[in-house]
C-alpha cells in the first residue's frame, strides 16, 4: 500500500493536491465499507480495520459509523474501544495507547488551516500529531486539537476542546480543557460497586 507522507509542524499544500486527496478518497471508501457492516459483525469489523489503520492491537472496538481521512496515521493499542460517530483526520501520526475508551460523537483533528487568508486561500494547512496515553477516558462529544498529549490514566469530561496538552492522573475537563483536580486513591470509592444477586 502507497502512504503519502504529510509534512509535519510546517505548513504544505494541503488542499488542492490530487495525490493527497487521492489517498483520502480511497480510505473513505473503506470506511464507507466499514460502517456498511452489522455492528455486531466483530470479526469482519476487525479484518477491515487491519486494512485501515497503520496499527492494531488486540481486542480493538470502532463503533461505526467510523471516519478518518488516510488510516495508515493511527496506531492503537490493546483493549480500544470507541463509541459511535468517531472522527480522526490524521494527517498526522494519532496514537493511542491501551486501555482507552472514547465516548460517542468525538473528532480528533491533526488537522490546522493556515491563519493568514491569503495562504489559507491557496489550500495550506499544517499537520500536528496527536498523542493519548494508556488508561485514557475521553468523554462524549469531545474534541482534540492538533498537537495534544493526554497522559496516562487521565479523564477528559464531556463536551470538552482539548487545545493544549494535559497531564497523567488528571480530570480535565471545559472550552478550553483545563485541569480540574488529579485522580486520587478516594475515586476508588466514588461510585458502589454492584456484586451480583
Amino acid at each position: 500500500m502507497m502512504k503519502v507522507q504529510v509534512p509535519v509542524n510546517c505548513l504544505f499544500q494541503g488542499c488542492y493536491n490530487p495525490e493527497f486527496e487521492a489517498e483520502i478518497s480511497k480510505c473513505k471508501d473503506k470506511c464507507y465499507s466499514y460502517n456498511q457492516l452489522n455492528p455486531n459483525d466483530r470479526e469482519t469489523q476487525r479484518q477491515m480495520l487491519a486494512g485501515i489503520l497503520g496499527k492494531m492491537g488486540e481486542n480493538v472496538i470502532f463503533t461505526p459509523p467510523f471516519w478518518c481521512d488516510y488510516g495508515y496515521n493511527i496506531f492503537v493499542g490493546d483493549y480500544f474501544y470507541s463509541n459511535h460517530n468517531l472522527i480522526i483526520t490524521d494527517g498526522a501520526k494519532v496514537s493511542f495507547g491501551d486501555n482507552v475508551f472514547i465516548a460517542p460523537n468525538c473528532c480528533f483533528t491533526t488537522a490546522e488551516h493556515a491563519i493568514d487568508p491569503e495562504q489559507r486561500r491557496m489550500g495550506l494547512e499544517i499537520a500536528k500529531p496527536i498523542a493519548v496515553g494508556n488508561n485514557v477516558w475521553i468523554g462524549a462529544g469531545t474534541t482534540v486539537l492538533a498537537g495534544v498529549t493526554i497522559g496516562d490514566n487521565s479523564v477528559i469530561g464531556a463536551g470538552s476542546v482539548v487545545s493544549r496538552s494535559i497531564p497523567a492522573n488528571v480530570v480535565a475537563v471545559g472550552v478550553p480543557c483545563r485541569v480540574m483536580r488529579k485522580i486520587t486513591e478516594e475515586d476508588k470509592y466514588r461510585y458502589p460497586v454492584y456484586r451480583g444477586a
